[in-house]
C-alpha cells in the first residue's frame, strides 16, 4: 500500500492502544501487543554490504569497495539482492517464531557520512569523501533495497545525520562544530538526495552534538532540515545508546527522562537503547504530551504497513534458497571485479600462466577471512582468500607457495620464536618463485569503530598512514630479494603506499573485498577481467598535511579542498585497455562523450566529469565531481556515452549556507580521473575541457 493508506491504517491501529502500549513501541525492541494481533518486532538490523549478523548471507565487498566502482547500476543491483536476501530470512525465522534481533525488514544502511579524515576507522563504511558520488551510491542501494512496487520489499536508513567522522574515541560527548558553508556544501547533500529522491525510509541520528545540538535531539536537524526543508515523511531512529548520551556524556540533559523528552519532542520516533523506558515518567512530569508519544508510533506503524507486515504480500513466497544462491554470489564477484583500482603497473599485469613456473603468495592477508569482509557482514558458506583464488585459478599448471611473512600487527607468529619469525621463509618463498604476489593491509580489528578493535587508539581510528611495523619489515624483505612483485592492499582507507610504489610491480587496492574477493582477485591478477574501479578517497603523502582530526572545516580536506600533491587521487585507478575519449560535447546539460578503446584488452573504465565556476569566489578549491558513467569498451570498440549534468552542479554555497547559481563561466573537465596534475602525471593523459556560460538565477 501506498504511504497514505499505510499511515491511514497505522493511525486506525495505533488509536485502539493504550497510552503504555504506544510508548512500548518506541523502542527498538518492541513487544508484541497480543490482543490487537500485533507481534513483536525488533527494528535492528544490519545490511552495510549484504544482510549483517544474523547467519548465512551473501557479503558483498565492503562499502568503501562499492564507492571505488562508481557504478550506480551495481549499487541497485546489490540493494535489490539485499532486500530478497533479507525477506527470505524474515521469512524463514518467522515461521519459527523468532524476531530477534538482526532479523528483521528495517535496515540501517547505507551509510553515508563523508570520509573527511584517513584516520576514521569506520570511513570503509562509507563510499568515500565526495558528496555527489556519496549520493549517487546511497540513492541507488536504497532505490534497490526498497523497490517501486505497492509494497517496500525492506526498509533502508540514511545514517548517522548528521556530520559524523570521527574521532570514534570522542563520539558520545564531542560537538563537531560545522559552518553553514560546510553543512550546505559537504555534510548534507547526501542526505538530502537520499530523502528527496531516494525516499529513503528512515534516517539514523548520529552520537555527536552538531554545533551544539545532539543530533538524535536536534530540532534543527530533524524537524527544521528534514521534515519541513527536505519532507521527509519516514521515521527517525537513535543510534544505539545515543539518547542516554545526553545526560551522561553531552550534558545537556540532567535526567534519563529529559533525555527522552528531547528526544521525542525533536522527532526521534525509535530509541536504539533503553532510554525510552523513561516515557512515560516524562508524560507524568509534563514533558511530553500523548500526541508527541501518537506521532511517534504512527510514523513507525505507517513503516510496518508499507512493508505488508499486516498482510499477505508477493515477499512472503521468497525461499530461502535464494539466500547466497549462485545469481547472488555471481554479482558478489562482480562487484569486486569492480572495486579494485590498479594504482601502479609497469606492465607485469596481467600474468600469464603459460609464463610462470611457480608464483610466490606472501602475507597476512593473503589466507585471511577477516580481511575480505569488513565490519557490519554476514556469515559467507565459503570464503575465498587471495591465496585460495589464485590456486584455483592456476590449478596443477603453476606452482604456489606460500608464507604468512608477517602477522598482521603482531612481531611474531610464534610465541616462543623470535622477532620476524616468518621473515626467513617469506624471503625462500620469493627466491623459489618467478613472481610474488604480496598481501598486506588491515582488516577490522586494526579499522572500524569504537569497541570492535584493538588498535593502539582501542578506538577503532589509525594514528598513521604507515602499515604496521611488521608489514613493513616484510615488506622491505621481499623486495630486497629482486624478484618481480605485485602488491595487494586489502585496506579499507588511505595507506601509505610510498614504499610500495617505488620498490614493487604493480600496486593493487582490493579494499574489503567481500567473500569472492579471492576469486575475483586471482582473476583480474591472470587478465581475466579487466573491470577496476576509482579511488573515492584521496591518498594523501602524510597526515601532517591535513588539519586536526577534531576540526570538522573542510579546509585542507579531500581533493576539492586540499592544498598538497596526493600520492594518489580521488577518481584515479588504472586497467588493462587503453580507452581514450575522442570527442566531448556540451548540450543542454549533458555531456556527451565518444570514448575509445584504442588498447588489446576489453576493459571497464569510468567517464569522470568534473565542474568549477570560475565567476565565483565560494566555489571549491579544485573542480568537483558533478557527474560519472561507468563504460564497458571492447578492444577497438567506440562507445558513445550521455552524462547527464544536475542543475545543482551550476550552484556554488555562500558563507551563511545559502545555495545559488551565480550564473557566469563554469567550466567542466572531462576524463577519467580528475584534472589535477598528479593524475596527469599517473596516467599521461588531459581532461577535455568544455566551456558554458550559465544566466544567473533570480
Amino acid at each position: 500500500m501506498n504511504r497514505e493508506e499505510a499511515r491511514k491504517c497505522a493511525r486506525e491501529l495505533v488509536g485502539k492502544m493504550t497510552l503504555e502500549e504506544k510508548a512500548s513501541q518506541l523502542k527498538y525492541d518492541a513487544p508484541a501487543i497480543a490482543r490487537l494481533g500485533i507481534p513483536a518486532y525488533n527494528w535492528w538490523n544490519e545490511a552495510l554490504h549484504g544482510v549483517a549478523r544474523a547467519g548465512q548471507a551473501t557479503v558483498f565487498p565492503q562499502a568503501i569497495g562499492l564507492g571505488a566502482t562508481f557504478d550506480e547500476d551495481l549499487l541497485r543491483e546489490i540493494g535489490d539482492v539485499i532486500a530478497k536476501e533479507g525477506r527470505a530470512k524474515y521469512n524463514a525465522y518467522s515461521k519459527q517464531g523468532d524476531r530477534d534481533i538482526y532479523k528483521g525488514l528495517t535496515f540501517w544502511a547505507p551509510n553515508i557520512n563523508i570520509f573527511r579524515d584517513p584516520r576514521w576507522g569506520r570511513g570503509h563504511e562509507t563510499y568515500g569523501e565526495d558528496p555527489y558520488l556519496t549520493g549517487r551510491m546511497g540513492v541507488n542501494f536504497v532505490k534497490g533495497m526498497q523497490g517501486d512496487g505497492p509494497v517496500m520489499k525492506a526498509a533502508a536508513c540514511a545514517k548517522h545525520f548528521a556530520v559524523h567522522s570521527g574521532p570514534e574515541e570522542l563520539r558520545h560527548g564531542f560537538d563537531a562544530a560545522a559552518s553553514a558553508k560546510d553543512m550546505e556544501e559537504t555534510y548534507l547533500p547526501a542526505f538530502e538526495m537520499l530523502v528527496k529522491e531516494g525516499e529513503v525510509e528512515a534516517v539514523m541520528g548520529a552520537y555527536n552534538r552538531t554545533n551544539g545540538e545532539p543530533c538524535c535531539g536536534s530540532k534543527t536537524l530533524i524537524e527544521d532540515t528534514l521534515r519541513k526543508k527536505w519532507g521527509f515523511r519516514g521515521h527517525f531512529v537513535s543510534d544505539c545508546g545515543a539518547i542516554q548520551d545526553f545526560h551522561m556524556n553531552h550534558g545537556i540533559t540532567a535526567s534519563p527522562k529529559e533525555s527522552a523528552a528531547m528526544a521525542l519532542n525533536a522527532g526521534c520516533d525509535v530509541n536504539c537503547g533503553n532510554t525510552y523506558l523513561h516515557i512515560l515518567s516524562a508524560y507524568q512530569d509534563g514533558l511530553v504530551t500523548e500526541e508527541a508519544i501518537t506521532n511517534a508510533a504512527v510514523r513507525l506503524f505507517t513503516t510496518r504497513y508499507m512493508l505488508g507486515l499486516f498482510e499477505d504480500t508477493e515477499f512472503d513466497k521468497i525461499s530461502y534458497d535464494r539466500v547466497e544462491c549462485a545469481e547472488h554470489l555471481s554479482l558478489a564477484e562482480k562487484a569486486a571485479a569492480e572495486s579494485f583500482v590498479l594504482l601502479k603497473n609497469d606492465g607485469i599485469l596481467p600474468l600469464r600462466k603459460d609464463k610462470l613456473k611457480a608464483i610466490g603468495v606472501i602475507g597476512p592477508n593473503a589466507d585471511s577471512r577477516s580481511s575480505l569482509i569488513g565490519n557490519y557482514h554476514g556469515t559467507a558458506t565459503e570464503y575465498v582468500t587471495v591465496l585460495d583464488g589464485i590456486r584455483q585459478y592456476v590449478g596443477d599448471d603453476v606452482r604456489v607457495y606460500y608464507s604468512i611473512g608477517a602477522e598482521l600487527f603482531q612481531d611474531k607468529t610464534e610465541q616462543l620464536a623470535h622477532p620476524q619469525d616468518r621473515l626467513s621463509e617469506a624471503k625462500i618463498v620469493a627466491q623459489h618463485s618467478d613472481v610474488v604476489v604480496l598481501c598486506v593491509g588491515l582488516d577490522e580489528t586494526l579499522e572500524g569503530e569504537e569497541g570492535d578493535s584493538n588498535n593502539s587508539y582501542a578506538s577503532g581510528d589509525k594514528i598513521s598512514l604507515k602499515l604496521p611495523d611488521s608489514q613493513l619489515k616484510l615488506m622491505e624483505a621481499v623486495a630486497q630479494t629482486g624478484k618481480p612483485v605485485i602488491l595487494c592492499l586489502c585496506a579499507g582507507s588511505d595507506i601509505d603506499l610510498g614504499y610500495a610504489s617505488e620498490h614493487f610491480n604493480a600496486v593493487v587496492q582490493l579494499w574489503y573485498p567481500g567473500a569472492q574477493g579471492g576469486r575475483a582477485a586471482a582473476k583480474m591478477l591472470f587478465g581475466e577481467v579487466s573491470a577496476f574501479g576509482k579511488l573515492p578517497v584521496t591518498f594523501y603523502e602524510t597526515l601532517e598535511e591535513l588539519p586536526e582530526f577534531t576540526d570538522y572545516s573542510m579546509k585542507g580536506r579531500t581533493y576539492r579542498y586540499m592544498e598538497g600533491k596526493a600520492q594518489y587521487p580521488f577518481g584515479y585507478g588504472l586497467n588493462y585497455g587503453k580507452v581514450v575519449i575522442k570527442e566531448a560535447l556540451l548540450e543542454d546539460n549533458q555531456v556527451v562523450v565518444t570514448v575509445e578503446n584504442e588498447g588489446e584488452v576489453d576493459t571497464g573504465e569510468v567517464v569522470q566529469v568534473y565542474m568549477k565556476c570560475e565567476s565565483s569566489g565560494l566555489a571549491p578549491l579544485h573542480p568537483q565531481l558533478c557527474a560519472f558513467r561507468r563504460v564497458f569498451v571492447k578492444a577497438k570498440e567506440r562507445v558513445r556515452v550521455e552524462v547527464a549534468i544536475s542543475p545543482q552542479a551550476f550552484t556554488v554555497v555562500d558563507e551563511a549556507g545559502n545555495r545559488f547559481t551565480p550564473g557566469g563561466l563554469y567550466k567542466l573537465y572531462v576524463g577519467f580521473g580528475q584534472p589535477d596534475a598528479r593524475t596527469e602525471e599517473l596516467t599521461g593523459m588531459k581532461s577535455v575541457v568544455l566551456e558554458k556560460k550559465v544566466d544567473k538565477a533570480v
